[in-house]
């Protein structure tokens, strides 16, 4: 066993008392749900009695499940709005991480670079041919996420920035990893990812020249950026303070990092 994770655990155990045995359960972002998996697993091996339940259903389910209590923890992978806000006042929101969003095209694609006011006009359907960014004459087709994805809206947010909709063209997927299996298999497709999926079947795009990589994002250089949230319906049990205290110290945001993302505390 990892000798940060156990001494990391060792501390909050001791701070916050020894956590009886409890069930945590989780609910929402689909982007948050992989990365939360790991966090739990390394957290019940050092924490007896703890088990953490796991499901997604997208950020909106996180709000949801958090505000009315149907789970302890509602994970979101965008910024929670004002209105969700005043629907439930007593929500907690804690950055446990910030992640990239790549725009990514298939091997078919030579283009490398776009500018952020070209992927906007993109997706929004005002560009819809290759030969107009620099690439082939072709068509392009849109892969985007569905309604009430967090990568959605946090795209639609920093890219679009409420100047366009998404056009009714696009090809809609349920995943991060749905949509790069159809950008990677469908020829001349664009989409946008979490970095925590970016694989060698899909090229990600430089933006305004900055490549997407963690080291661009972490100096603010790149972009495109959003938080990735842990959310509870006000002060949590002390089972879920033990977790959430976990994943906030040295050895969970080991586990950020080492899952491709940006860590917001210290590392060891």
């Amino acid at each position: 066993m990892n000798s940060s994770v156990m001494y990391a655990a060792a501390v909050i155990l001791s701070t916050c008392g020894a956590v009886s045995a409890e069930g945590i359960t989780v609910a929402g972002s689909t982007t948050v749900q992989p990365l939360a998996e790991k966090l739990a697993l390394a957290y019940e091996t050092v924490a007896p009695g703890v088990t953490v339940e796991i499901s997604g259903g997208g950020s909106s389910v996180g709000v949801t499940s958090a505000g009315n209590g149907s789970a302890d923890i509602g994970t979101c992978s965008r910024e929670v709005t004002q209105a969700e806000f005043e629907r439930f006042p007593d929500l907690e929101a804690l950055c446990i991480a910030r992640d990239g969003i790549a725009i990514i095209v298939g091997p078919d694609v030579p283009v490398t670079n776009l500018s952020k006011s070209q992927v906007r006009d993109i997706f929004a359907g005002d560009i819809t041919d290759w030969s107009e960014v620099g690439g082939p004459s072709e068509p392009i087709l849109l892969v985007s996420r569905e309604e009430g994805s967090g990568t959605r809206a946090a795209f639609e947010n920093i890219v679009l920035a409420d100047a366009a909709l998404i056009s009714g063209a696009a090809v809609l997927q349920p995943s991060n990893g749905a949509i790069v299996t159809t950008v990677a298999t469908t020829p001349y497709s664009i989409g946008y990812v979490s970095f925590g999926y970016l694989d060698g079947s899909v090229t990600a795009l430089s933006i305004n020249g900055v490549a997407a990589t963690v080291e661009n994002a972490l100096a603010a250089r790149y972009p495109i950026v959003r938080p990735l949230l842990m959310l509870t319906d006000g002060e949590p049990s002390p089972a879920v303070r033990g977790w959430l205290d976990f994943i906030m110290s040295p050895a969970g945001q080991s586990i950020v990092e080492s899952e491709g993302y940006l860590s917001v505390g210290p590392v060891e």
